[in-house]
């Protein structure tokens, strides 16, 4: 239907996430339209980014040098790591500006199904850098839902003899009810949560 270069470049859009092949197509039809000025600084960027960026070497955030911005911030709490999946988990918290700690993001979340298991997530590393580390918390901010919660009880599994010795705390974000949300809309799993999470006024 189309020629092989554009039938390539939509089989290669189509691979992003969320991106179908309708969309693809779109994307193809509105960059075949473009000057080619307008197109190259596209095409330079996405090599500058594969070029360039790596992962910090030591909680894996997204840099352009061996240690993030934040590793190298030597006034951040260094006795409190929050764990994410993925680093735009890490910008999401960093947003809240409630959080001076520093991180630790392990690449995805369990998921046994998908075949990802301990030794495809940067999980070593987490707990070579507590037990090597003067760290006294560690927030597991995986996301809520199933793989998250089975990440997060495997982190908690891990670091139990740290915790039973009393050397270390392993948090858990409070989940709960959206501000503006209504308790009748709410479903049973995040009202109950509200609950076990509640604290003093």
């Amino acid at each position: 239907m189309f020629s092989p270069t554009v039938q390539k470049l939509i089989d290669e859009l189509s691979k992003l996430p969320g991106v179908g092949p309708k969309t693809a197509q779109r994307l193809t039809f509105h960059l075949l339209k473009l000057p080619p000025e307008d197109v190259l600084p596209l095409a330079q960027a996405l090599i500058d980014v594969k070029e360039t960026v790596r992962f910090c070497s030591r909680c894996f955030n997204l840099t352009e040098q061996e240690l993030c911005s934040i590793c190298l911030d030597a006034g951040r709490d260094q006795t409190t790591i929050c764990v994410v999946e993925e680093p735009g988990d890490l910008i999401s918290v960093e947003r809240t500006h409630e959080y001076r700690g520093l991180y630790h993001v392990l690449g995805g979340a369990l998921s046994p199904l998908d075949g990802i298991g301990p030794e495809d997530l940067h999980l070593a590393e987490l707990f070579d850098r507590v037990g090597a580390g003067d760290v006294h918390e560690v927030i597991v901010a995986t996301n809520p839902n199933m793989a998250g919660e089975a990440t997060a009880l495997y982190i908690a599994e891990e670091l139990r003899p740290l915790t039973s010795a009393g050397t270390l705390r392993v948090t858990r974000p409070a989940a709960g009810l959206p501000m503006g949300g209504d308790l009748e809309y709410a479903d049973e799993v995040t009202l109950g949560r509200a609950f076990t999470g509640r604290r003093e006024l």
